[in-house]
């Protein structure tokens, strides 16, 4: 699993994002992979949706996320843009653990069933 780290909030995160004007969710949720992570990816099901909210600027925004399972297609994890400081591979039990959100734990043990069933074994 790649999780992806930003320093001066000491987060570790799964790559989302915003989507660009007449993207689909699925295709926004690639577009976002392949900046973030420098991967290249295929999408499969859809695991299901975060929903958050936080200020900034003395704006609330509410922000839901959609996510869903991939498989790596090519491309680097030293090729992610600069939204990240340092973009790697962990084992999906450290993930868990490792992710600062805990919704976006969640999503990760949702996804382990679909991933099994896609690769057995």
């Amino acid at each position: 699993m790649v999780l992806c780290y930003r320093q001066r909030e000491n987060l570790w995160a799964l790559p989302k994002g915003t989507p660009e004007p007449g993207e689909s969710r699925e295709e926004t949720a690639r577009r976002e992979v392949t900046e973030e992570s420098g991967l290249e990816v295929e999408s499969g099901p859809s695991i299901g949706e975060t929903r958050y909210s936080f200020v900034r600027n003395g704006y609330l925004y509410e922000k839901v996320v959609y996510f869903y399972l991939m498989s790596t297609t090519g491309g680097d994890t030293g090729l992610h843009d600069e939204e990240f400081d340092l973009v790697e591979w962990v084992p999906v039990d450290q993930a868990i653990e490792q992710l600062t959100f805990k919704n976006e734990s969640r999503i990760v043990e949702k996804a382990l069933p679909l991933a099994e069933e896609r690769c057995p074994g």
